[in-house]
Parts: structure tokens; C-alpha cells; sequence
């Protein structure tokens, strides 16, 4: 989470680029058109969202006090609920629990990504104008949810909390994307980003945004760098060159469907099997026991950053 924090701190670093004291009145008039600039992480697994503020960045907590927002999304009969809220009680309502969506935006339903990740998600994805949209039961109603609406209540939770934080309406953002995110992908980005309400003045790829975060930019000399970025769902490795403050990508790789979800997936699978055979039962088809395997998974993957075993 270190790199995501790092890439939300560089995306606002061109914010304040956007948004810095002017030398001409044309420029002043573009300035006092932006107003405050948020930038947002969307992240696979987690998300979250700072501002430049008194001459530093600020990551901005939720309600919850936490400094990053579980990217998931649940309905109930009654309500919606975003962020800790509808992880908290995934393992009760799988079925209507939403999350890894940022795998599905932007592509086609026909994607071989999209029809694995829909036999292993706890909800329904459904074909709709050749697009996955997500489908869920509410008060006996079905409805369906395309990923830019998904994505667009995460991006209107983290809009909230940089509100009630800054005690003024938020219409403006610098969202951060994969590098190997494609045109389809970073376009749907900014689709949800509308449907929230927000204009995204920038789309910023994280491998960049983190270099700009590190100072990497300050050094001066000419130089190569290459930056890893590992996160929830998706892998990146891009070499960059910067001279003089100008960062120029000579290469970039990855692949949007790999990242420690996967790692999560793989001991899931591990006990999957491990049950089978001692004890002759079959866990994968259901949805609850999958849930809370998923979370087990998590927590025992975390727990061994800092230790050797769990």
C-alpha cells in the first residue's frame, strides 16, 4: 500500500501543477476555473484520496478513520453500502457484494479475464451489449450495474470523504490508472468518474506517479529508472528516462490481471483441495464459505510481511 500512497501523492503533485499561483491573468482565470483538486487512487482491492493543503499533501481518512477504503460495494433490501461497511459484511451477503470490479472495466464480456474472474467472484456477472455488468437482487428486484457504476459509487465515496474533510464541494479529480491500462479501460475510468459526479482532468499512470512522488524528478541529471508496481489486481514495470524534470517512458509491461488477489486465490485453492480430500467436502460452491476463506486468505498474506509464519 506504500506505492499506492506514493502515486496518490504524485498524482497531487500535478494537481498543484494544475492548481499553483499563476504568472499570468489567462492562466489565473483557468485556476480559479479548477478550484480544489482531489486526487484519487482507484485501486482494485483498496482505494483513496488526498489534496494539496498548506504546502503538503494530505491522504485524507474516511469516516472510518482508516486512510484507505476497501474498494467493494454491497446492497441490502434497505440500503447501499460502500467501503469498510460492505466488507465487513461480505462473508453474510455474498451474493450482493461487490468488488475486483476494476478487473471487468473496459473490456468485453467475452474476455477470457472476464469469464475466469466471473467463476470466481461470489457474484453474478452477466452478459449485457457484449459488456459484463453485475447483477444483484434487491427487495426481490433483479438489477444489473455496469463497472463504470460500480467504480463511480467507490469514486463518489472517496469524493464524500474529501468533502467532509475540506468542508466544500469537490468537482475536480486526478484519478491514477495501470500503466497497462488500454484506451477502452483509462475511457471507462473517466466514464465513472462523470457518473459521479467529478470531472477528471487527468488520468496519471501509477509506475509515473510514483517516480514523481519519490523526487525522482529532482535529481537533476539525466537518468534511467525502472519502477514495479505490484498491486491488488493489477502488475506493471515500466522504464522510464527523466531529464530535467521531463519523464519520457521507454517501455512498459505488466498485466491487468495479476496481483495479490491472485495470491489470495491460490491458497484459497490450496484449501479448497485440502478440505476436499479430508474431509470429502466440496467448499467452491459455496458462496459464504468462499468468503470467508477470501478474508482468512487476506489477513494470513498480510500477517506474513511481518512475520514468518501464521
Amino acid at each position: 500500500m506504500k506505492l499506492r500512497s506514493a502515486a496518490l501523492v504524485a498524482a497531487l503533485a500535478l494537481c498543484l501543477a494544475l492548481c499553483a499561483a499563476p504568472a499570468a491573468g489567462k492562466e489565473e482565470t483557468e485556476q480559479e476555473k479548477l478550484g480544489t483538486v482531489i486526487g484519487i487512487d482507484l485501486g482494485t482491492t483498496y482505494s483513496c484520496v488526498g489534496v494539496y493543503k498548506n504546502g503538503k499533501v494530505e491522504i485524507i481518512a474516511n469516516d472510518q478513520g482508516n486512510r484507505i477504503t476497501p474498494s467493494y460495494v454491497a446492497f441490502t433490501d434497505t440500503e447501499r453500502l460502500i467501503g469498510d461497511a460492505a466488507k465487513n459484511q461480505a462473508t453474510v451477503n455474498p451474493k450482493r457484494t461487490v468488488y475486483d470490479v476494476k478487473r471487468l472495466i473496459g473490456r468485453k464480456f467475452s474476455d477470457a479475464e472476464v469469464q475466469r474472474d466471473a467463476k470466481l467472484v461470489s457474484y453474478n456477472i452477466v452478459d449485457k451489449q457484449s459488456k459484463p455488468y453485475i447483477q444483484v437482487e434487491v427487495a426481490g428486484e433483479s438489477k444489473s450495474f455496469s463497472p463504470e457504476e460500480i467504480s463511480a459509487m467507490i469514486l463518489t465515496k472517496m469524493k464524500d470523504t474529501a468533502e467532509a474533510f475540506l468542508g466544500k464541494t469537490v468537482k475536480h479529480a486526478v484519478v491514477t490508472v495501470p500503466a497497462y491500462f488500454n484506451d477502452a479501460q483509462r475511457q471507462a475510468t473517466k466514464d465513472a468518474g462523470v457518473i459521479a459526479g467529478l470531472n477528471v482532468v487527468r488520468i496519471i499512470n501509477e509506475p509515473t506517479a510514483a517516480a514523481i512522488a519519490y523526487g525522482l524528478d529532482k535529481k537533476g541529471k539525466e537518468q534511467n529508472i525502472l519502477v514495479f508496481d505490484l498491486g491488488g489486481g493489477t502488475f506493471d514495470v515500466s522504464i522510464l528516462t527523466i531529464d530535467s524534470g521531463v519523464f519520457e517512458v521507454i517501455s512498459t509491461s505488466g498485466d491487468t490481471h495479476l496481483g495479490g488477489e491472485d495470491f489470495d486465490q491460490r491458497v484459497m485453492e490450496y484449501f479448497i483441495k485440502l478440505v476436499k480430500r479430508k474431509f470429502k467436502k466440496d467448499v467452491s460452491t459455496d458462496a459464504r464459505a468462499l468468503q470467508k476463506l477470501r478474508r482468512e486468505a487476506e489477513r494470513a498474506k498480510r500477517a506474513l510481511s511481518s512475520q514468518h509464519q501464521v
